[in-house]
């Protein structure tokens, strides 16, 4: 029986990017979504392959906005044999004087106990559930807010940390894993934080849409775009 396609993405993004290596060992950011979900089914589907060796652990950071991981999910971790922790973060009060709460801010430091967690646990990897739209988003709020061209990439090595940030999804737009998500049964966990409406992502996820008109094709060769870069034609 042939593996999905959203699978058939993420393997074709760990070859080309060198995404997971003999040895290693994966801390994974688990929020109960559709993206991370979708990451760590395949994550424990490539485990039962017997030429992959490396390890990963789950770990949901749980805020004052939310709370840790639905029943549903964690039950299919369990069914998955997933080994899964979670930690809590005082997101709201560790705001400094004169800042307001953002998703940038929450973001922050819930990916601060990620790294901080990985390095107490002997992790060189963690893997983040981004995908090929929010990369492509991240690329048009940097063109047109900052006035760069820059977005995530696919595998970044931290220079303060001894750790590789990696985003296995890269290649997967956001309808596949929606459709694979349906087809498994956990699509619908949605972040209902307050402050969510505050983000610029928003406007340039719909700018994305009018620019590619969803169409999965456009947003690859949007993708390739970024990595194709002719310098000499531009200013």
């Amino acid at each position: 029986m042939p593996q999905p396609f959203l699978y058939n993405l993420i393997d074709k993004a760990i070859f080309d990017y060198r995404i997971i290596e003999k040895g290693d060992r994966i801390l994974v950011g688990a929020s109960g979504g559709k993206d991370s979900t979708a990451l760590i089914e395949y994550l424990a589907a490539r485990k039962k392959r017997q030429k992959d060796d490396f390890e990963f652990l789950a770990l949901n950071v749980c805020t004052d906005f939310g709370g840790g991981l639905p029943p549903g999910i964690k039950d299919l971790f369990d069914k998955w044999e997933v080994p899964c922790e979670s930690v809590f973060v005082d997101v709201n009060g560790r705001i400094k004087e004169g800042y307001k709460m953002s998703c940038y801010w929450c973001s922050t430091q819930r990916r601060k106990e990620l790294i901080a967690f990985a390095e107490e646990n002997g992790f060189n990897k963690i893997a983040l559930g981004h995908h090929m739209d929010d990369i492509l988003e991240t690329a048009l709020m940097n063109a047109l807010g900052k006035g760069e061209l820059s977005t995530m990439i696919p595998s970044l090595k931290y220079d303060k940390y001894p750790l590789t940030i990696v985003r296995p999804l890269c290649y997967a737009d956001e309808k596949t894993i929606i459709d694979h998500a349906k087809q498994g049964g956990y699509f619908g966990w949605t972040c209902t934080c307050n402050y969510q409406d505050n983000s610029a992502r928003k406007t340039a996820r719909r700018r994305l849409e009018l620019l590619t008109e969803g169409d999965r094709k456009a947003k690859e060769r949007l993708f390739k775009a970024l990595k194709n870069v002719k310098k000499e034609y531009l200013p």
